[in-house]
């Protein structure tokens, strides 16, 4: 199988590769390991010969002796088969395998290989080739795990997913080794899961959709990306409107392209007939890629710099607040951690200080992972072994983050966007969350980390954000790094643009109505009043027209209305006085001057009749206080006495000429009363709208100071929300802790007597009440002062004796019914090795004193008989 070894043309040291910014081809990595061979071959085997795309198999090779992969590969296709050899320009339609004890990266398109160092204890080729295909080809990178044992693999396809690449995994009950399958499946939301020999074709399935270059959504795109918002919203609570189209799209494709659906209105219906594809695709939205100290150059500037600044500035015992946004699984926020605590050690004038970090995510899943602390161990290769030995301890399930890091960080659910931020905080962290935004959302999170922030703490980017909003409320530390400080402003003084966990409801406007107890008085006052004044036919309203008393014989100016019973005048008045009567007492409102209306008509012509209406609205007595009066005073009609011009042959009544005139009189009264009430109402408007704007400025202001007010409010509610929950999943520890404990004191059959400094009693097991007489109540009391069977007077001033020296004391002690017990009196030393009691034990040695004393009694025997 000479013809499948490499033909490239080896690279010298002046040589340089040619360069490819933008292959048309996809870049396809596979990794497999134990069992993979089998599998590779059945994926080649189901592979066409001119898919157009290029193949790379990283296996673990045996790395002393020639690998023989490439002739056992070509067994299963007629696509040509290539060891890697340094600087290689990979082709479309290839197969690649890489080369025994190498590590291989890709650039450009261009295959590198590097030997492996001394200080590399583990070897992970799968996990350091994707991620290098990640960077390199972005979406256009695809990775595919096949049998293997082990993790390698899995670190390597998150950073696909990051990029927006394609993930396929064998599944793992088609596996001979399931290890690498189900790793990557824990790890990462994986695109595609299915036997090997289905792998290859749902591979071309998906590439046959899948779009090689960026994605550019079109206006006719965005309504139906809308609707798909709607329904994430609708079942997950979560708000993605504000997120880059173009970034949705792409994974609302992944997944179309996972089901064979080929038109998004097709998907929009497939999702809502099945709410799980719902969650699924909230899952792929949620780009959950982290790592240990990732980008080294930044956690060297944070320790050697950034926090030997904020330490400077700080009282001794300040605790630092820090926020890491989009934490995921955690590692960032324990490489924070981390990173203060060795920055705090170099700083020995600040031993006191201390660090809450506040490390929250959207996914609930992830958050889950975090609390546990427990990695793998290819997600810990960018830990340095110092630091590995000194913060980490090896499990059976990986390596666990220690104590004294683990307390330091409060892991919670949060969205940025919705929630209440954390506030008055020293360090903020939010790496690689904007580049998936729209401008109009990274500028309200700006203003909220701004908000958020101190003035002197320090903001920390991720080095893809190339948003320049930050510059106008933040000053660069580090332009290179991503370190940022607030720039004192009033600008951003509150959160208006956020939404609030609080409605406001405008309290309902009630009318006010006036309540006129209809008693004995107010006929008395009216009665007395109208005799005084008036004498004619009279009526007493209030405000809103209801009539509260009549005086007189009114029938002729009202009349019942028909249909419900309705005592107002505005519906009893009669034809002719509706109009001019609503508009006196309009008037009459106004001021306390009698409005007159003088010869209105009413009725018809045959049996019309005048009348004078007096409206006045009434000031005394207090009784009657802003209610009013009309008063109807019949009058004869008065015929105008001026001479009327007729045009010939025309002929028309001087009395009805007259009433003409004056109605178009009283018309124009009208009208001039009205035009004058308009002006001042006018005028009324226009002061009520200086005061409503007055009033207002002095609303915002004041809103302004409450909204504030009420997110503080509701950030210290979210914390101590996540504390309570924090301190719950410790007391639940403690607990069962406390259980095992007492479980384990009472299985070894000793009796064992708990004492503080003072030698009261702090705890004993049940077996020691069989020795003294204890009960539960005793707990707290001199055990001096107990009753028991040992013949031990000294026990006192033993147990002094080691509390000053430290050092136990071991005794052999009777009892009754003939017993004997092992005393032993030790200090109890808590975890940081302070003395804090003591310990007491009583083994029971009864039995092994019997059997020495017959023992010695034989031997006596023995000897006196010249036995021995």
């Amino acid at each position: 199988m000479k013809n499948s070894k490499a033909k490239a043309t080896p690279t010298t040291k002046n040589e340089t590769p040619p360069k490819i910014d933008n292959l048309a081809y996809p870049i396809v990595g596979i990794g497999a390991s134990a069992g993979g061979l089998e599998a590779l071959g059945e994926f080649f085997k189901n592979i066409p010969k001119d898919t157009g795309m290029a193949f790379i198999v990283i296996q673990h090779l045996d790395p002393d002796h020639v690998s023989l992969m490439p002739e056992l590969l070509q067994r299963h296709t007629t696509m040509k088969v290539i060891q890697v050899s340094d600087c290689l320009l990979i082709k479309p339609n290839h197969i690649y395998v890489i080369s025994p004890n190498k590590k291989m990266s890709i650039l450009n398109g261009v295959l590198y290989l590097f030997d492996y160092t001394k200080t590399q204890k583990l070897r992970l080729p799968i996990d350091y080739f994707f991620c290098s295909l990640a960077k390199d080809q972005r979406d256009k990178s695809i990775g595919i795990i096949l049998s293997g044992m082990g993790s390698d693999g899995s670190q390597g396809l998150k950073a696909i997913k990051e990029n927006n690449g394609i993930v396929l995994v064998q599944d793992p009950k088609d596996s001979k080794f399931d290890g690498m399958p189900r790793s990557a499946i824990n790890a990462v939301n994986v695109d595609i899961v299915a036997p090997v020999k289905e792998i290859s074709t749902k591979l071309l399935e998906l590439l046959k959709y899948h779009p090689i270059a960026t994605v550019e959504v079109k206006d006719e795109l965005k309504n139906n990306i809308s609707k798909i918002v709607s329904l994430l919203l609708t079942q997950t609570g979560h708000d993605f409107s504000l997120y880059k189209k173009s970034t949705l799209f792409r994974r609302i494709e992944r997944r179309m392209n996972a089901h064979q659906i080929d038109k998004i209105e097709k998907y929009i219906h497939f999702l809502q007939n099945n709410p799980k594809e719902i969650e699924l695709l909230f899952k792929e939205l949620l780009i959950g890629v982290t790592s240990f100290f990732r980008d080294t150059a930044v956690w060297e500037e944070l320790k050697d710099t950034i926090f030997p600044d904020l330490f400077r500035e700080l009282p001794h015992k300040h605790v630092l607040r820090a926020w890491v946004v989009a934490c995921s699984t955690g590692e960032e926020a324990i490489s924070l951690a981390i990173t203060f605590k060795e920055a705090l050690e170099n700083q020995k004038n600040n031993a006191n200080l201390s660090l809450q970090i506040f490390a929250t995510d959207l996914d609930n899943d992830a958050i889950e992972i975090a609390r546990k602390g427990i990695f793998s161990e290819n997600n810990t290769t960018n830990v340095s072994p110092e630091r590995l030995h000194k913060y980490f301890t090896r499990t059976e399930e990986g390596f666990k983050i220690n104590t004294i890091i683990r307390e330091m960080i409060v892991f919670a659910p949060h969205n940025v966007i919705k929630d209440p931020p954390f506030t008055k905080l020293n360090f903020i962290s939010c790496r690689n969350l904007l580049i998936y935004m729209e401008p109009e959302l990274q500028k309200k999170l700006m203003e909220l980390f701004h908000y958020t922030l101190k003035s002197n703490g320090v903001m920390l980017l991720g080095s893809a954000e190339h948003d320049n909003s930050q510059h106008t409320i933040f000053t660069p530390i580090n332009t290179k790094l991503k370190f940022y400080q607030p720039i004192a402003t009033k600008v951003i003084s509150k959160l208006i643009n956020f939404p609030s966990s609080f409605s406001h409801h405008k309290p309902p406007k009630t009318a006010a109505v006036k309540n006129i107890n209809t008693t004995d008085n107010i006929q008395i006052l009216a009665d007395k009043l109208l005799l005084q004044r008036y004498a004619p036919a009279s009526v007493l309203i209030n405000e809103q027209g209801d009539i509260l008393y009549i005086t007189g014989r009114t029938g002729k100016y009202l009349e019942p209305a028909a249909g419900k019973v309705n005592m107002n005048i505005y519906a009893m008045v009669r034809v002719g006085l509706s109009k001019p009567l609503t508009g006196a007492i309009r008037k009459a409102k106004k001021n306390y001057d009698p409005v007159i209306l003088n010869h209105l008509k009413i009725g018809a012509n045959n049996t019309s009749q005048h009348v004078d209406i007096t409206v006045q609205h009434l000031e005394k007595p207090n009784a009657l206080k802003g209610n009013l009066i009309l008063v109807f005073s019949d009058v004869k009609p008065t015929i105008n006495s001026k001479k009327t011009l007729l045009k010939p042959g025309k002929e028309i009544s001087n009395t009805h000429q007259a009433e003409l005139e004056l109605e178009l009189q009283e018309t124009y009264k009208e009208l001039q009363t009205t035009r004058e009430e308009m002006q001042t109402s006018q005028e009324e408007l226009k002061s009520t709208n200086e005061e409503l704007q007055s009033t207002n400025e002095e609303l915002q202001s004041t809103n302004e100071e409450l909204t504030t007010s009420k997110e503080e409010m509701q950030s210290l509610n979210e914390e101590m929300q996540i504390v309570t929950v924090e301190m719950q999943h410790k007391i639940n520890d403690f607990v069962q802790a406390n259980n095992d404990m007492e479980n384990l004191l009472n299985s070894t059959d000793i009796a064992t007597l708990f004492l503080d400094k003072e030698l009261n009693i702090r705890r004993f097991t049940d077996q020691i009440t069989k020795i003294i007489k204890l009960r539960s109540s005793d707990v707290g009391r001199p055990f001096t002062e107990m009753v028991s069977d040992l013949q031990y007077p000294e026990i006192e001033s033993n147990a002094k004796e080691v509390l000053q020296t430290l050092s136990s004391i071991e005794k052999d002690v009777l009892a009754s019914n003939s017993r004997c017990f092992t005393v032993r009196i030790m200090p109890y030393r808590t975890f940081e090795n302070h003395t804090d009691g003591l310990v007491i034990t009583f083994i029971d040695v009864s039995l092994a004193k019997k059997l020495e004393e017959n023992l010695n009694k034989t031997i006596t025997v023995l000897r006196e008989n010249n036995l021995m």
